[in-house]
């Protein structure tokens, strides 16, 4: 086991304060509650500098001094995050909205945010030891888990349901795993992995390294700030599974702001999405409560976030309250036209995941809830090409023509000679 920098002070409890040495492990022996990585912010400090974060490497890491690893060697690393924070001005004018802006995290090297947490669980489970890096998925995990094993020479072991979609399934097997399938629910798979997890010296990424891996999920944040020019936005539509990208986003912004990076004001609302079908936080939310009543059979499109039993619900309805977010849950149809929404004004194709948040975006929009200049950040978890099945019988695809340009003029594909082209009626004759 590698010795801890200063900068770490070891693990801590979010519900009780407890604290508890660096290691393998994910719950409190006195409360339960969860644990997380606790930094001493006094060591950090020198460190986070927006000078020394704009030197750093043109990826997530620049942020490493807010990460839980310190070795010679370099972390397990595919490039992942730094990725765009688009400016969506022609969705934006459909909303009302002049400054919105997508985070747009397909782009990484596995097309999901889950690289970010996946590169940090890789890391810190090498320097650890561990021989084996494993997780139980959704399918987006799985391909990130699955890449990162193979780069750091680790082996890959993923549990999956056995419905998950093909779109997701070949992008992982194609980095060789050990892939078991499993009959059931995502919240089954997560039992039978913390089983394998108390008997098994292997570290699965959301389990027993869940405080570790956890923490990259707050480079998103810290991203997302600095590509606004260091100011926080008025909000962030964030996609809710198991709450912890939630929670973490909470805690990136109280660091930004402890360490002085981002310029002084309101930290941002949190807004939470999820599917209908599957939305037992939201529930909770319009409930007024706090205690989550699982979903025990999800009925949604969205898989990737069709976690029934989430571990950080309560907290998730806590920290959306607290900053005067809400949570909210959208219907089926709303999610596909949400993915095919961002797709015509934007050109990102993303997943159904993605397909929830813009739903909940243009929902909230269009029930006046922000003003026109208030700057709205929505966060694009994961690529399109992951879930392309559920927009079957959605798409039209034209019949054949000959390949002569008659042919195409005399069927005016899309009427586009009405869009004034003088040269191609002349051509029609």
């Amino acid at each position: 086991m590698t010795t801890a920098p200063a900068r770490i002070v070891g693990l801590r409890c979010r519900a009780c304060g407890r604290g508890a040495p660096l290691g393998p492990t994910h719950v409190c022996e006195l409360c339960f509650g969860p644990l997380e990585v606790a930094y001493d912010y006094t060591e950090v400090a020198p460190l986070a500098t927006r000078a020394a974060i704009e030197a750093g490497p043109t990826s997530m890491w620049r942020y490493r001094m807010l990460l839980p690893y310190e070795a010679e060697e370099a972390p397990v690393s595919l490039g992942e995050g730094l990725t765009p924070l688009v400016h969506a001005e022609r969705l934006g004018e459909q909303l009302g909205l002049r400054r919105l802006y997508l985070k747009n995290d397909s782009q990484n090297p596995t097309n999901s945010f889950k690289d970010r947490v996946v590169s940090v669980a890789a890391s810190w489970a090498r320097q650890q030891g561990f021989q084996v890096l494993a997780c139980a998925s959704t399918g987006n995990l799985a391909n990130a888990v699955a890449a990162y094993a193979a780069r750091s020479g680790l082996r890959g072991l993923v549990v999956i349901p056995d419905d998950l979609e093909p779109g997701k399934v070949a992008p992982t097997a194609v980095f060789d795993p050990v892939m078991v399938r499993v009959r059931g629910t995502y919240d089954d798979v997560n039992r039978l992995c913390s089983e394998l997890a108390d008997r098994m010296p292997w570290g699965f990424c959301n389990i027993n390294l869940r405080p570790f891996y956890s923490e990259g999920s707050k480079t998103l944040t810290f991203e997302t700030c600095e590509q606004l020019g260091w100011r926080m936005p008025d909000e962030i539509v964030i996609p809710v599974a198991s709450g912890c990208q939630f929670v973490k986003h909470a805690k990136a912004l109280d660091e930004l702001r402890q360490l002085e990076l981002v310029e002084p004001g309101r930290p941002p609302r949190l807004t939470g999405a999820q599917a209908r079908g599957c939305a037992p936080v939201a529930t909770a939310f319009e409930r007024g409560e706090t205690h989550i009543v699982p979903v025990r059979e999800p009925r949604t499109v969205a898989r990737s976030i069709a976690i029934g039993n989430p571990s950080d619900g309560s907290d998730v309805v806590r920290l959306a309250r607290a900053s005067g977010g809400v949570v909210t849950a959208v219907e089926e149809e709303e999610i596909l036209e949400g993915i095919e929404l961002l797709a015509r004004t934007e050109g990102i194709f993303t997943e159904t995941a993605g397909g929830v948040t813009v739903a909940v975006l243009a929902r909230l929009a269009r029930q006046g809830r922000w003003s026109r200049d208030a700057t709205v950040v929505a966060y694009i978890t994961g690529h399109g090409l992951k879930t392309v099945g559920a927009l079957e019988g959605r798409t039209r695809v034209p019949e054949p023509i000959p390949a002569r340009l008659r042919a195409v003029l005399a069927a005016d594909p899309g009427g586009l000679l009405e869009a004034g082209q003088p040269a191609a009626r002349r051509a029609a004759g």
